[in-house]
């Protein structure tokens, strides 16, 4: 008889691995299932985590080279070590992914390297690594299998030239010239990578700014900012082809102005990414996939169509981010427990890592005003907040939407120095129903660059102190 399991849960990267560590907390037989050795998924292994080490030693580098001598720190020459530092990346990449194999371990979770398929609701076929086949039992599955990124068909991705995010985090030499098709976070961060370490980078954008999704003012704060350091940003700009010309990759496109040509070494495609779904046999076994956006379809409690079966991350609907996948980890598996968890989607916050930092959560500016209602905008730039200016990291601001009527804070968007972790003030703030004077009445430590979230909140009801 195949082994049998409270809960399989296909995929090992955030949500999964989050979902099977929950299980085990609460006493369920637990199984995970991935095809690759490491744990963490796309985030641990090639994705959020290896980028950000980059991220952090790629901005240490352009501040020795920019930013030291104005502290009265002299260097000598200064060189880049691109082995060292990729090798960095990859034990920070390590210390993660072995810390997750040791929660396994801690918490009864068992783990099998294989490549896995829906058989029905309760058995799952298994091609384990060593080319053996096996199956599996469980009372409920769930599909945590991810994302990959978007190919271009004028731009197929060959691995050396035309290289998607994976290849861009591993690169062994500097580009001369780094052409990125898509500014959305993946883009506009590992360009900012290869633009601190020397690369000319240029950006190209189908949409009319850069970060789409983001609040338009912020967007253009960044766009600026992004300029500044040396990124060629070309927006409303549409690639129709591409080739590869013996060392160099040619890229055509059609703007504002016409037909415009470009010629790097390399060439990042970032316009998105796409659920994985092939090979689980999903449609096989009722499980429905919505034919426009490749997602499962889902409904309360993570549900499929097939009964028994949960999918949750990158496959359903939602923003593809990591830790909006561990939240649904927790809450399908805390359900299956009988407990009542909910993911309140309007409180999950977005970073773009690049240097200022951006991140938000809630609406836009855009989005409350097609919504109609009235509301008050308070905002804080951080030229005027003390510890910016201790830091030297005065670009930027913080914006906060109320509720006219309620003060009930309806979005928050800063753009900063570290805005990735100010901004959780204002989630926590609004996954409470909190408001903007909420925020004003709190006594903000001095000097900080939090100081700017108080005063942006002041600044809703006109009382702002320091601007």
């Amino acid at each position: 008889m195949p082994d049998s399991y409270d809960i399989a849960i296909i995929g090992a990267g955030p949500g999964g691995y989050v979902a099977a560590i929950r299980a085990g907390q609460l006493g369920m037989k637990v199984i995970c299932i991935d095809k690759n050795a490491a744990l963490g998924g796309t985030c641990l292994n090639i994705g959020c985590i290896p980028s950000k080490a980059l991220l952090d030693s790629s901005e240490l580098f352009a501040l020795a080279k920019s930013r030291f001598a104005e502290n009265g720190i002299r260097v000598g020459d200064l060189s880049l070590d691109l082995k060292a530092m990729m090798e960095r990346k990859n034990r920070v990449v390590k210390g993660l992914t072995d810390g997750v194999a040791f929660l396994f371990k801690k918490n009864h979770v068992v783990f099998v390297q294989a490549a896995a398929r829906l058989a029905d609701a309760n058995r799952v076929q298994l091609k384990m690594a060593a080319g053996k086949d096996d199956v599996i039992e469980a009372k409920s599955i769930v599909l945590a299998t991810g994302s990959a990124p978007i190919a271009l068909p004028a731009l197929p991705f060959d691995g050396a030239r035309i290289v998607s995010s994976t290849e861009a985090i591993a690169f062994d030499k500097v580009p001369e010239h780094l052409i990125i098709v898509g500014a959305g976070y993946i883009g506009l961060e590992l360009g900012s990578v290869w633009a601190r370490l020397g690369a000319r980078v240029t950006v190209v954008e189908f949409l009319p700014r850069i970060l789409p999704q983001a609040d338009a003012e912020i967007a253009s704060v960044m766009h600026k900012s992004l300029s500044k350091q040396g990124l060629e940003l070309h927006v409303a700009t549409k690639v129709t082809g591409g080739s590869v010309q013996g060392n160099k990759v040619v890229v055509t496109a059609e703007g504002k102005a016409g037909k415009v040509q470009f010629e790097g070494d390399k060439v990042l495609v970032a316009v998105g990414r796409k659920p994985v779904t092939a090979g689980l046999g999903l449609e096989e076994a009722g499980v429905k996939i919505d034919e426009r956006t490749g997602q499962v379809v889902v409904g309360d409690n993570f549900k499929t169509t097939k009964h028994g079966v949960y999918a949750i991350g990158d496959l359903i609907a939602g923003p593809m981010l990591a830790h909006k996948a561990q939240e649904e980890g927790v809450a399908v598996v805390e359900n299956l427990a009988g407990q009542k968890t909910q993911v309140n989607y309007g409180t999950i916050p977005s970073v773009v890592y690049t240097w200022p930092e951006a991140a938000s959560v809630g609406l836009t500016e855009e989005q409350v005003k097609e919504s109609g209602r009235d509301y008050r905008v308070g905002k804080f730039p951080f030229f005027a907040n003390g510890r910016a200016r201790c830091l030297g990291e005065t670009e930027g601001l913080v914006k906060l939407i109320a509720d006219a009527e309620t003060d009930r804070l309806l979005g928050a968007h800063i753009i900063g120095p570290r805005a990735s972790e100010l901004i959780a003030e204002t989630v926590l703030a609004m996954e409470f129903a909190g408001s903007a004077e909420d925020i004003a009445l709190t006594c903000h430590a001095h000097p900080t660059l939090s100081e700017a979230t108080h005063e942006a909140a002041l600044a809703v009801a006109k009382r702002a102190i320091h601007a």
